[in-house]
């Protein structure tokens, strides 16, 4: 089956914290599962390059907007390298390749009845000297009175303009701005209003979050909205006499999936049509606060293309993760840098906290001495103490040679019903399920080990303690590879060790199986990280 499973792009004007990293890493986990399955796999992502909060950092860094969205997205591709995502191609908005699509598309939606011309009044900042995006502007709403945005009140849920905020501002300098009259392209999003409806409710086994927030929008009353904006860094809009404009971020950036898996087409020689066809199957992975984009704006764009493309299938959508009891805040500091803690931990131990105890289907905190406890006590002290303490039992009392046994028919029917249901669990975007369950066979094997006392037996029944040993590595052997989705960094170490394959299924290593050198998986972390990491955050 062909799968495509298109993770958020991120902005490219500040760097990657430990809440992207939270929303997007179940993508690398559900595409690495597909590919092991042997499915034809389209991991795509890229950096979101245009829009006005490109162009303002440029404009306070004293850089082009192209330098400073280059110099993002490539520290984007470095890390998200060092973190193992195995993207199949990770590109950016301001590529010629996606240019040139996006404008393609246009062209054809552009002569369907859904897009229509309107004068409209538009925010703009006379001290940043630049029109401003309907978020970038502050104010309190009309309808409840609380401090909002111009595109939506978060505590009362409605859908706003910016020019109907009470006491405008940009959230920028906090200048009030002007509005202006200025004609644009916009795309009829009421007119899908029944075939957005059914999209959802076809979708029932979605993320609670992902259904509340589109059958929110879709009752309040769904709006057209703006397809070009008075902007001078973006794509040219491809229609005459808008010139002077740019088509607004939101109506290209998630075309970034279909124009990246149009290049991974080319490049593999496969058929398009098929991937974007009624056969293939396709996740989308971000944040709540992406939840509109991707179940109410893509197929409205795709829907006035007119194209027959393939709708979203799984709405894989994170909660928010705070951080040490507090929400994320760039603007003060408070966050953790990807790009600075992958010099300092160990990325497995990074995606493991952040699947164990991630914001999959609610809220959850970042805390540092949470993050050394996972550490110390799940990974390094159950995982990583089952592989070494058997790999080094094999080393010292069999030269490194499997020893002869018999497949316990308990132990195996555990191996085969976990491959099950782990596989079952990560194509529903359950990975936490699927990572907790996984654990429980590595609980199992420890259980093995302390009950059968092969230390003890090696002296009294040999027989038996050749037995255990034969064992707990298959048992290893098979978790490394449920875990490698997860756990990549060290399951390719234990893979290369005992010479598994990557596919997903069952595997054995057979007696007098001769096992290289092994090294310890993971290192034990000193509790004193907490105290510097803390201090970090106060910097």
């Amino acid at each position: 089956m062909k799968i495509l499973i298109g993770s958020a792009w991120p902005y490219a004007n500040g760097s990657l914290h430990i809440g992207h990293l939270a929303g997007l890493l179940p993508a690398d986990i559900i595409a690495r599962y597909h590919r092991a399955k042997g499915d034809d796999v389209y991991f795509v992502s890229g950096s979101d390059c245009f829009g006005t909060p490109v162009a303002i950092r440029a404009k306070q860094e004293n850089f082009t907007p192209q330098e400073i969205s280059d110099f993002y997205h490539n520290e984007f591709d470095e890390c998200f390298k060092r973190l193992g995502f195995s993207y199949d191609l990770y590109g950016k908005t301001s590529s010629e390749q996606h240019q040139s699509f996006v404008k393609e598309f246009h062209k054809k939606m552009y002569e369907s009845q859904y897009i229509y011309e309107k004068s409209t009044p538009q925010a703009f900042c006379k001290n940043c000297n630049t029109f401003l995006p309907d978020r970038f502007v502050n104010g309190f709403c009309p309808s409840c009175g609380e401090k909002s945005r111009g595109d939506q009140c978060d505590a009362c849920g409605k859908v706003l303009e910016p020019e109907t905020l009470v006491n405008p501002t940009c959230s920028v300098c906090g200048t009030t701005p002007t509005f202006k009259e200025s004609k644009h392209l916009f795309i009829a999003i009421s007119q899908f209003e029944e075939k957005l409806k059914e999209f959802v409710n076809v979708h029932p086994h979605w993320r609670k979050n992902a259904i509340a927030f589109t059958n929110r929008y879709i009752k309040e009353g769904l709006r057209d909205r703006a397809i070009t904006r008075d902007l001078d860094w973006g794509i040219d809009v491809p229609l005459e006499g808008y010139d002077d404009k740019k088509i607004y971020i939101w109506a290209e950036n998630v075309l970034g999936y279909l124009s990246q898996s149009y290049e991974i087409c080319k490049q593999r020689k496969t058929d398009y049509c098929e991937l974007w066809g009624e056969h293939a199957r396709h996740y989308y992975v971000h944040g709540k606060d992406n939840i509109p984009f991707h179940t109410i704006i893509l197929p409205a764009l795709l829907f006035a293309n007119g194209g027959g493309w393939h709708l979203p299938d799984e709405i894989v959508s994170s909660e928010y993760l705070t951080l040490e009891g507090r929400k994320i805040s760039t603007s003060n500091n408070w966050a953790i840098w990807i790009k600075d803690i992958l010099d300092r931990y160990n990325p497995d131990s990074l995606r493991y906290f952040l699947i164990a105890n991630g914001p999959e289907r609610r809220d959850s905190d970042f805390s540092w001495q949470e993050y050394l406890n996972s550490h110390n006590s799940e990974l390094l002290g159950a995982y990583g103490n089952f592989v070494n303490r058997n790999l080094a039992f094999v080393e010292k009392y069999f030269g490194s040679i499997v020893p002869t046994g018999t497949m316990d028919k308990e132990i195996k029917q555990m191996i085969n019903k976990t491959f099950i249901s782990v596989g079952n669990n990560i194509e529903k975007s359950k990975l936490r399920d699927s990572l907790e369950e996984i654990f429980g066979l590595v609980r199992f094997g420890n259980k093995f080990f302390d009950t059968e006392k092969p230390w003890y037996t090696r002296s009294s029944d040999i027989t038996a303690c050749e037995n255990t040993i034969f064992n707990c590595i298959q048992l290893i052997a098979n978790l490394s590879v449920l875990l490698a989705p997860f756990l990549p960094f060290s399951s390719v170490k234990v893979g290369t060790w005992l010479k598994l394959t990557t596919q997903w299924k069952p595997q054995y290593v057979e007696s007098g199986f001769f096992i290289p050198k092994s090294e310890i998986l993971f290192e034990r972390l000193d509790k004193m990280i907490v105290e510097y990491e803390l201090e970090q955050l106060k910097l």
